[in-house]
């Protein structure tokens, strides 16, 4: 495959979100004429569907006639589906894209332009905004294993302040700076760096795949910047919350894919009970989720 160094693959994985992705590729259309305007890159889009049942296929092929339809029979999960958008992908500029986002004036462009302008960042993300143009708390530290046991114990509910710092809670979002994991909803790379680092791992069927990518970036000796020049309206979670139940348990499973890649090896006497610990923390979760949408 020829790779074009003045061309943007943007990947999205949709899964019945069809109003959702049907703005987003709008907004894109738009961005993406900005971008051939003022950098003279080109734009290649590529939807990978997941087997959705709300018509998504149809509505991109009937609307949407340049983008890259790629139909899958069944669901494969977010890592998986956007390593089979990377294979067909013919840019050098590659971006992760939420389909419930919508993108902004300008952003895609000043995203670009960072990468350009600071060879040693690896990977770099927007500001992001919730529906109400609120900002987006967006960015985490890496969850060290002190972390992850305040979290299989229950403490960082207790005290966030104290006991759940990786999650950033207090962290401005009105200035440049690097970052450990920024949110997966739209992170911009290259393909020197996926090349050298790997892209996602198809282990995670979803979330804590971009945690591990950008573990794996930082491992490489790549920065990693968040950039509230660039601007994103992200509708949050839209397509989790229809099997909001099952996502707990994956993003648990993700947790501990997350604990055997990284920490493990020197530390395996632990492993029972984070597993175990997990496993409970998620059954937890769903139990309180259940009890929360009964009583409205």
């Amino acid at each position: 495959m020829k790779i074009n160094h003045d061309t943007l693959s943007v990947l999205i994985v949709n899964w019945n979100t069809r109003d959702l992705l049907a703005k987003c590729l709008e907004s894109l259309g738009l961005e993406a004429k900005n971008v051939f305007d003022k950098l003279s890159i080109e734009t290649q889009i590529i939807v990978v569907d997941n087997n959705s049942a709300d018509g998504s296929l149809q509505m991109v092929s009937d609307l949407f006639k340049d983008v890259t339809l790629i139909a899958n029979s069944q669901n494969y999960g977010f890592a998986y589906a956007n390593n089979q958008a990377y294979a067909v992908a013919t840019g050098f500029y590659i971006l992760m894209l939420n389909p419930d986002t919508i993108v902004l004036e300008n952003s895609i462009i000043t995203l670009i332009e960072f990468l350009q302008g600071h060879k040693g960042v690896g990977i770099v993300a927007p500001q992001l905004l919730n529906t109400d143009l609120t900002i987006q708390k967006s960015c985490r530290s890496f969850p060290t294993i002190q972390a992850m046991f305040y979290e299989l114990l229950g403490l960082s509910k207790i005290n966030q302040a104290k006991f759940g710092q990786y999650k950033m809670l207090d962290f401005n979002h009105d200035f440049a700076r690097s970052v450990d994991q920024p949110e997966g909803a739209c992170l911009l790379t290259t393909r020197d760096v996926i090349d050298k680092c790997g892209f996602l791992d198809n282990n995670f069927f979803m979330l804590f795949e971009e945690v591990d990518w950008c573990y794996r970036v930082k491992q490489a000796g790549y920065d990693i910047w968040f950039e509230p020049g660039a601007k994103i309206i992200h509708h949050y979670g839209q397509a989790i919350k229809q099997v909001k139940s099952k996502m707990i348990f994956h993003s648990h499973k993700g947790f501990y894919l997350f604990w055997k890649k990284h920490y493990r090896q020197n530390n395996f006497w632990l492993d029972p009970f984070v597993y175990v610990g997990l496993y409970i923390l998620a059954m937890l979760r769903v139990v309180q989720y259940k009890i929360k949408s009964v009583l409205g």
